[in-house]
């Protein structure tokens, strides 16, 4: 399941084109559950690129710099530590 929020978020269509006419002030929210498939690559060479898949094909490539993934990690260990996902 994929939720998106916009907001502040303005686009014009014209011409079968897309096109921000918003303020620069715009945010967005994406959530993706239930993943089916997940997976870590090399992106450019300075990122590496996290690509998530549900069920129904909906997809959320995230790319972070070296240090977000060691945080990320460390997150991950403690999670493992706690013991109540990863019995």
């Amino acid at each position: 399941m994929l939720t998106l929020s916009l907001d502040d978020f303005m686009v014009e269509l014209a011409e079968g084109t897309v096109k921000h006419v918003g303020a620069a002030n715009t945010a967005a929210t994406v959530k993706l559950y239930h993943v089916d498939e997940a997976e870590a690559r090399a992106f450019g060479d300075s990122q590496v690129k996290f690509a998530f898949e549900d069920g129904e094909g909906n997809e959320v490539e995230v790319a972070l710099d070296p240090e977000a993934v060691e945080s990320l990690l460390a997150d991950v260990e403690a999670v493992r530590e706690e013991g109540v996902v990863f019995e």
